[in-house]
């Protein structure tokens, strides 16, 4: 079974949500975060990247940091910009993008269910990304922003979140810089809170969609004060950590394409030889850029010319979950043996573009001679991610690219 559980989330007055709402942490740098609050001064970006408020060239990871964040998120509160729910349900946040809407629900997940597999993971995570998010969520005694989950979707959960949808009006309900639509109702009502909760229930697994490092650090910021109250009985709230969870099929996952800056020695000529012994290559005669247009088909933007690429028979295992991606593919037969990329997660002569940029992103980039060769992915599907998390698999660096990302600032869980 799967908990799912709902809590007394600290949020912005309704008035003033639109202005507290902020990207995630990792999606932008210290200049980036510095601009923000700038052109938004109650961003939320205050608590996610606090060094915001602090002398430039502050160590990022210095204890200080951390102490500003709690001082931050404290502030909210001080100035009456938010307020604690005063009793425990679950949050439908709708997300629009390009007239497409995402409906999840905000509520709490196991820290047991995470240590025990319940909760399913795709990638690995890095151990100083992790003691980052735990020194600011130790720090803040809260979990400042959610994690992403998906699950298998099931009609007794959309019809309740559609009965809720349909009922009332929701508290939040504004558009963000980047067009997104960002609108929370609020699920009070006894009997739809145990509906959710049943119907949860009865799934075997829960998948981490996005954020590995918060779900990691999360989990063992509780494993932590499990330490620091031996006599805990399990219900306290740092036993749990916060989610927003979509069903898979309304989730969209965007290409996520690669860019390398030279050809490993070999010339062009050479380069587009070795290319053919694995791959069946097409010159694209159509203008524009060519985004593939099925699996196993990949775009390779090189020399000012486009070619699709077509994986000949046998170059990969079919009967492997993870061997049959085509990022495993693109990998284990052009960038490692010909590139020479044998680690992508650390090689820095490679680069990935999230498609949400744009196939021109990539097309910019070799012309101006930045990289030498681009590689344009057909999406992961949610079937492959969910498939390789129940294989207890791990996807190859850069396979997803979730769009659009959560907002941080619109629902925060106090552990105390």
């Amino acid at each position: 079974m799967a908990v799912f559980k709902p809590f007394r989330a600290l949020r912005p007055i309704p008035e003033r949500a639109a202005d507290i709402a902020s990207m995630p942490y990792d999606v932008m740098d210290s200049d980036e975060a510095r601009k923000e609050v700038a052109k938004h001064p109650l961003s939320y970006i205050h608590v996610e990247k606090p060094e915001v408020d602090l002398p430039l060239g502050t160590d990022l990871y210095d204890p200080s940091v951390y102490a500003k964040a709690r001082e931050n998120l404290d502030n909210y509160v001080k100035q009456g910009l938010m307020k604690q729910d005063a009793h425990p349900m679950f949050y439908i946040y709708r997300q629009t993008m390009d007239g497409r809407a995402q409906h999840g629900l905000v509520g709490l997940a196991s820290v047991d269910e995470y240590m025990s597999g319940v909760i399913k993971k795709h990638e690995h995570t890095r151990a100083d990304k992790e003691a980052d998010r735990i020194r600011h969520v130790d720090a803040c005694d809260a979990h400042a922003s959610p994690v992403f989950f998906t699950y298998r979707h099931q009609d007794s959960i959309d019809s309740v979140v559609e009965k809720v949808i349909k009922g009332k009006a929701p508290v939040y309900d504004f558009v963000s810089d980047d067009g997104i639509g960002h609108t929370l109702w609020l699920m009070d009502d006894p009997q739809d809170i145990a509906a959710i909760q049943n119907a949860f229930a009865q799934l075997p697994y829960l998948y981490v969609a996005d954020g590995h490092h918060r779900t990691a650090s999360a989990a063992k910021v509780g494993l932590l004060r499990r330490e620091q109250h031996p006599d805990y009985t399990g219900q306290e709230e740092f036993n749990f950590f916060m989610t927003v969870i979509f069903p898979d099929n309304q989730l969209k996952i965007f290409d996520y394409n690669r860019v390398v800056k030279d050809l490993n020695g070999h010339s062009q000529e050479a380069f587009m030889h070795l290319v053919g012994e694995k791959f069946e290559i097409t010159p694209i005669m159509k203008p524009g850029n060519y985004r593939p247009e099925k699996t196993h088909e990949i775009g390779m933007y090189f020399e000012h010319q486009w070619y699709r690429l077509v994986p000949k028979h046998g170059s990969w295992d079919g009967t492997n979950v993870v061997a049959s991606l085509d990022v495993s593919i693109l990998q284990h037969n052009l960038l490692h043996p010909i590139l020479g990329i044998g680690d992508p997660r650390r090689d820095k002569r490679i680069d990935f573009v999230g498609g949400i940029r744009g196939l021109g992103e990539l097309v910019k980039r070799v012309d101006s001679g930045r990289e030498v060769v681009a590689f344009a992915m057909h999406p992961t599907s949610m079937d492959e991610l969910i498939n390789i998390a129940d294989a207890g698999e791990i996807m190859p660096p850069k396979s997803t690219w979730f769009e659009p990302k959560l907002r941080s600032g619109l629902f925060i869980h106090p552990l105390s």
